[in-house]
């Protein structure tokens, strides 16, 4: 119906909606992939701090200073065989202070074992390298933040003092400055010191075996709550199990309060798609008023010359569609090659950008953009049931 040779007034409109559609979906597109890029983002960044679910004793309190968790092969190994569970890795807290070039800084010491796994902090490291902790032994490497290292006036290579309260005691630990990460994490970045879990066990008069939790990381997040619950069943009545949800409410209430936004851009584009090929369907129905009184005096029935029109919108739709996905693709590829769309680390914990694509959300997104637009153009193409054969010939 939009043929190359005619130069009708429905032409340039037809240009004109599929450009509207194609922009319609590309921002539609970049919404999905930037929220969930972001959430993906912000929620790894609070995992790398705390593991996606924590055991520890069973302490009201959630102090720094927790209640020390009796680790056992046993345990360790029925926590392994649930489903979904990927790692395990002990851990301990221990506030205390830091004095450097006349400065003072309270912060948590993180104590990891050997088995901690530090791709998180690795990929996070703006100089040195992560903490080398050795099976037997002890530790005095020590990894801090950037923010935490430019306040207190230390760099890598630098030995570090930090004051610790055990009983009526203060203890002073001397630790090596391995490395400096940035996480983009403020809130994490100004508290955390990460190092050898040994000397909290020694200043807290520990045995070997006894840890401030374990940390266990899974293979899906979309499973935590149910994987959190199996491991709640597993434990004993002495301890406790949190998912990082849990942990960190306030976090991913925040997060999820993003979908919103999303969803409203989705529905207002969506409506402005429907509305931009409803007026083109109603331009399109207008110019071939004559033809659609031929095909009628010719026998046609309304039921097909509908599906002609439907059919023809349906093409401009999907031409549309394609555009946005080619926008969509092209800028988000662009962006996860070379991150040229910055942000303010500051407010976003982010310094570029990030994009996330997901399949099926992309697939959901076209499919409902098609599905919508078609609906919406039923009633409008009813109208080509009020033509009559007579007045449409005669139309001009």
């Amino acid at each position: 119906m939009v043929s190359r040779g005619r130069t009708g007034f429905s032409r340039p409109i037809v240009y004109i909606s599929i450009v509207s559609i194609a922009l319609g979906l590309a921002v539609m597109f970049m919404s999905i992939v930037i929220l969930t890029g972001f959430q993906k983002a912000i929620r790894e960044k609070v995992i790398g701090f705390g593991g996606h679910i924590q055991v520890s004793h069973f302490d009201l309190t959630q102090s720094l200073e927790p209640i020390p968790l009796t680790i056992t092969p046993g345990m360790m190994d029925s926590l392994r065989r649930i489903d979904g569970v990927t790692h395990l890795q002990i851990f301990s807290t221990k506030a205390g202070i830091i004095k450097a070039h006349g400065e003072i800084q309270g912060v948590v010491l993180k104590g990891v074992g050997p088995d901690y796994d530090w791709s998180f902090f690795r990929d996070k490291m703006v100089s040195g390298n992560v903490c080398s902790i050795p099976d037997t032994g002890k530790s005095d490497q020590v990894i801090l933040s950037k923010t935490m290292a430019d306040l207190l006036k230390l760099k890598t290579g630098d030995n570090l003092r930090m004051y610790f309260i055990s009983g009526e005691n203060v203890l002073g630990r001397k630790f090596l400055i391995s490395g400096i990460y940035n996480s983009g994490m403020e809130d994490f970045d100004k508290m955390y010191v990460i190092g050898d879990i040994r000397h909290i066990q020694k200043i807290n008069r520990w045995e070997p075996n006894q840890v401030g939790g374990v940390e266990i990381l899974i293979n899906d997040f979309d499973r935590l709550d149910q994987i959190g619950d199996e491991v709640y069943r597993n434990i004993g009545y002495s301890m406790n199990s949190s998912t990082i949800r849990q942990l960190y409410p306030q976090i991913f209430d925040w997060l999820d309060l993003q979908d919103m936004n999303v969803v409203i851009i989705l529905v207002l584009m969506i409506m402005v798609s429907g509305i931009t090929m409803i007026s083109t369907l109603l331009i399109m129905v207008l110019e071939r008023t004559r033809m659609i009184g031929v095909l009628k005096a010719l026998g046609m029935r309304n039921k097909g010359i509908r599906k002609i029109f439907l059919y023809n919108s349906v093409f401009i739709t999907g031409a549309g569609v394609i555009l946005g996905n080619i926008i969509g693709f092209t800028i988000s590829i662009l962006q996860l090659r070379f991150g040229f769309l910055k942000l303010p680390v500051e407010s976003y914990y982010v310094s570029v950008v990030p994009i996330n694509l997901n399949w099926f959300h992309l697939l959901t997104l076209n499919v409902a953009t098609m599905v919508v637009c078609f609906l919406m153009l039923i009633i409008p193409s009813m109208i080509v049931t009020r033509v009559t054969p007579v007045k449409a010939i005669r139309f001009d």
